[in-house]
C-alpha cells in the first residue's frame, strides 16, 4: 500500500537500533527518484526544499494517527480535514478499463503531475484503509528498533512483526538470549 509504504520512508537500523545510523530516505533524490518509477508517481526532480518539507509533515501526520489507531482511538475529525485538504490537491477522473485478467474495474487516472498530486494520491490510499478496510489492523512493528508500520492482513490478525523472517526471527534471537543470561546469572548466585 502506499501510504505504508511512504511512511517507512524513514528507515532505522532494525538490527542494532544504532540511531546513528538511520536515513530519511526522502533526503536521498536518486532512492526518492527511483520510488516515484516504482509506483507510477510523477513529480520533477530534483525535489525542492519546500516540497520535501511539506512530504515531511505529511508523513508526520500519518505516523501520528497509526500511533493513535494501534492505540485503539478513532480517527480525529481534524485528521480527516487534513487528508481532504491533500486529496483536493490532486484531481482524478474516473474510467473504466480492462484488468489483466480481462473483466471490466474502475480506475482513477490523476489529472496532473507534480508533488501535490503525489501527497494527494498518498493521502487517498490512507484514507481509503480508513473507510474501506480495518483501521484496527494497522500495526508498528514490535521490534523496538524498526517501528515500521504495515497492515495486518493475516487471518487471525495475529502479526507482531513487519517481516516475520527479519525482526520476528531477530526478536525471537534476542528473547533467547536473554532467557540464557538469565539463567546463568540465576546460575551465578546459587
Amino acid at each position: 500500500m502506499l501510504w505504508d509504504d511512504f511512511i517507512n520512508t524513514y528507515w532505522r537500523d532494525w538490527r542494532t537500533g544504532d540511531r546513528s545510523k538511520d536515513r530519511d530516505r526522502l533526503e536521498d533524490q536518486e532512492w526518492l527518484a527511483q520510488w516515484l518509477q516504482d509506483r507510477s508517481l510523477q513529480a520533477e526532480m530534483p525535489l525542492s526544499a519546500s516540497a520535501l518539507a511539506q512530504l515531511k509533515t505529511l508523513r508526520g501526520l500519518l505516523w501520528e494517527s497509526v500511533q493513535q489507531l494501534v492505540q485503539g482511538q478513532p480517527p480525529e475529525e481534524a485528521l480527516l480535514e487534513k487528508l481532504n485538504k491533500y486529496m483536493l490537491e490532486g484531481p482524478v477522473i474516473r474510467q473504466i478499463i480492462r484488468t489483466p485478467g480481462g473483466e471490466a474495474s474502475i480506475a482513477l487516472q490523476p489529472q496532473r503531475s507534480g508533488w501535490a498530486q503525489v501527497m494527494a494520491e498518498i493521502a487517498a490510499s490512507f484514507a481509503g484503509v480508513l473507510a474501506e478496510k480495518e483501521p484496527a489492523r494497522i500495526r508498528i512493528c514490535g521490534n523496538p528498533d524498526c517501528l515500521w508500520v504495515y497492515y495486518d492482513d493475516t487471518r487471525n490478525r495475529s502479526k507482531r512483526y513487519c517481516d516475520d523472517k527479519l525482526c520476528g526471527n531477530l526478536m525471537k534471537v534476542r528473547r533467547f538470549r536473554a532467557r540464557k543470561k538469565a539463567g546463568e546469572t540465576g546460575a551465578d548466585e546459587e
